[in-house]
């Protein structure tokens, strides 16, 4: 019972709040919400101390869902170690953002949908990290999905806002297009779609192949292949990133839900949730580190120049998920779901107290009219610094337990593939401090360069908003800690239990414990350096980062321009979409099949029905004349028919 109630109870309240919210009112709707997440929040800890630390798995089948032939599908939860987790994460921080959003939505006219909106996107997710088989978890994906674009372009009115819930859905789309595959060839190949009965059969197709797009490919490197393109375009990789910064333009309590802690994640978790496919599958797991590496660097050199608050904290997402998913491709699952536990909590309160940031200067989010506001907003200050270090990797907050660990891993690893993972973690661990000083600087020191109109109202958000910080501030803070045993030298096997399968062969978790002291010290000092230099350059000789720009303009315009993937898939294939869209609107649509169509059609008939008009004279000579010629012809017609 307590499972079902962390599942539907946010259900129950969206649709409670999404028929009824005009008459419940804003604060009934914000309790009703607020109070359901928050329960189910609760209930989700139990759960993480009943199943993870007692080893043990619960199945609550609810019903059959699909029952056609022989395609059988149940609706049921499967809660595990993996799901416990995933409970936690999501319930905790969507009920903080939950109560966070009363204070941050307080003037907007449309609270009741917009609290709706969040508690059906945690019960999507809810059903995501619970599914027992793909059909489920797809349920879920595409419900993450759904809600997304109803929270990115909750402002409707705004254009941005429109053309950015947009983007995101068409590109993950693309993602969900492999991702169906994947799931179709699961079902061609074990002709089932249960983890359990599926992930069993697994070893039985090690070395077969079977065709695909006209070749005789590796059946397991096929589907995860297939499944990691799902990931990709929902989790934010390289190539199919480039929503995520756009999303920024939704309200900031849905950055921090979505674009930060939860949805972003999905990819992950599945990934680890699928660890009996792909450790079976060494070339998907190479591709998987690969992407991951590439991103975690990729993104972290953009984020160094943006200067939207928001939008430097989303490109540290993508870096931080390509660290997670490096970890899954070097088979190191367990690290990766613990840096994605650590993760939601600090970059949650990254993006709430940006959050309070562009409450407090009248919804200004460009760091350049900042500067100075450390003294007039001191606890959204102190909360930045902690999400920042957390971030950066400094000990002893929650980010440096598990992103130096995946660093580790990486090294520990002992491939071509593992040793660039390492170098591209360690340089994006620096890249990582450094926009993170300069994020903390150039907004909160230096002389103010907001107008007098705005520091003159610049105040500390109410406390409906600081409470929530200092919820995520403890997680940013202890969260690593309490969830090292995740982690532990040869104790990871019993804390995960059956969730998550690691081979036999695969050490990685057992050497990253033993690596090189240089090793576990070069990110600390890479990011230790990046924040001594954004002190010189940002407090002490605030010309220099101007005159970089200047010297090294192509190179500053390149990142500034997020290295051009936008105006490159605008070339690609925005603009012949369009054309062609517009050759078979005005061609195709308008002249062939409006012209000898519908229109063609109507046209004849109106020109054959004026013709006919004109015979319509009115004159009783001219009817006289057409009927002498109807006898004349009739007669005619006769005479000669009798005569053959």
């Amino acid at each position: 019972m307590m499972y079902v109630l962390i599942v539907f109870l946010p259900l129950l309240a969206a649709l409670i709040v999404g028929f009824f919210g005009n008459k419940i009112g804003d604060r009934g709707s914000q309790l009703i919400t607020s109070g359901a997440v928050i329960i189910a929040a609760v209930l989700s800890w139990v759960s993480l101390w009943q199943i993870a630390f007692n080893q043990t798995t619960e199945m609550v089948s609810l019903f059959t869902w699909i029952n056609s032939g022989d395609f059988d599908v149940n609706w049921a939860l499967r809660i595990d170690s993996l799901t416990a987790v995933m409970l936690v994460v999501v319930n905790t921080v969507s009920a903080v953002v939950h109560v966070y959003s009363i204070g941050y939505m307080a003037h907007d006219p449309h609270k009741p949908r917009f609290m709706a909106y969040l508690s059906m996107f945690t019960f999507a997710m809810l059903m995501l990290v619970t599914s027992d088989n793909f059909v489920q978890l797809y349920f879920g994906w595409e419900g993450v999905g759904l809600a997304s674009y109803l929270l990115i372009g909750f402002w409707y009115k705004k254009p941005s806002a429109n053309a950015a819930a947009i983007k995101a859905f068409v590109v993950n789309r693309v993602g969900d297009f492999g991702f169906a595959l994947g799931i179709m060839a699961i079902y061609l190949v074990f002709d089932s779609v249960s983890f359990s009965e599926v992930f069993a059969a697994v070893p039985d197709q090690v070395g077969k192949t079977f065709e695909f797009l006209g070749f005789h490919v590796d059946i397991l490197t096929t589907i995860c292949l297939l499944l990691f393109v799902g990931a990709m375009g929902k989790s934010a990789q390289i190539g199919l990133h480039t929503w995520l910064p756009d999303a920024m333009e939704g309200p900031t309590p849905v950055s921090a839900l979505i674009h930060a802690a939860t949805m972003v994640t999905a990819g992950v978790f599945m990934v680890a949730r699928c660890s009996p496919i792909f450790e079976y599958s060494p070339t998907a797991l190479l591709v998987v580190t690969i992407v991951g590496a590439t991103t975690c660097v990729f993104a972290a050199t953009i984020g160094l120049v943006q200067n939207d608050i928001k939008r430097v904290i989303a490109y540290s997402t993508c870096s931080q998920l390509g660290y997670m998913f490096f970890a899954l491709g070097i088979g190191a699952y367990p690290v990766a779901i613990f840096h994605l536990f650590t993760h939601a909590f600090f970059k949650a309160l990254l993006f709430l107290s940006a959050g309070s940031v562009i409450h407090a200067v009248s919804d200004e989010q460009d760091m350049r009219k900042m500067g100075g506001l450390w003294k007039h907003i001191k606890v959204t200050y102190v909360m930045m610094w902690i999400g920042s270090l957390a971030l950066a990797g400094i000990p002893f907050f929650a980010g440096f337990w598990s992103k130096d660990l995946i660093i580790e891993s990486a090294f520990a690893a002992g491939t071509n593939a593992g040793e660039y993972a390492f170098w591209a973690g360690t340089i994006a661990a620096g890249l990582t401090a450094f926009y993170s000083g300069r994020l903390i600087f150039m907004t909160f020191h230096g002389k103010p360069r907001a107008s007098k109109e705005v520091m003159d109202n610049i105040h500390e958000s109410p406390k409906i908003m600081l409470f929530p910080l200092g919820v995520l501030a403890l997680g940013a803070t202890f969260g690593g800690i309490m969830v090292i045993p995740m982690t532990w030298d040869g104790h990871y096997q019993e804390f995960w239990g059956s969730a998550i399968l690691i081979l036999e062969n695969n050490d990685v978790m057992i050497k990253a414990h033993h690596v090189p002291a240089w090793v576990k010290l070069l990110p600390l000092s890479l990011a230790l350096v990046a924040f001594v230099l954004t002190v010189q350059m940002y407090i002490r000789r605030t010309d220099i980062p101007v005159q970089l720009a200047k010297t090294h303009s192509a190179l500053h315009q390149f990142l500034l321009n997020k290295w051009y993937f936008d105006e490159l898939y605008d070339f690609l294939f925005v603009r012949p979409a369009s054309a062609i869209g517009r050759f078979l609107w005005t061609f195709g649509d308008g002249k062939v099949i409006d012209g000898l169509g519908p229109n063609g059609v109507a046209g004849r008939v109106m020109v054959l029905a004026r013709r006919a008009s004109q015979l319509q004279t009115g004159y009783v000579y001219h009817y006289a004349f057409a009927m002498l010629l109807g006898v004349a012809g009739f007669v005619s017609y006769f005479f000669f028919a009798g005569g053959q």
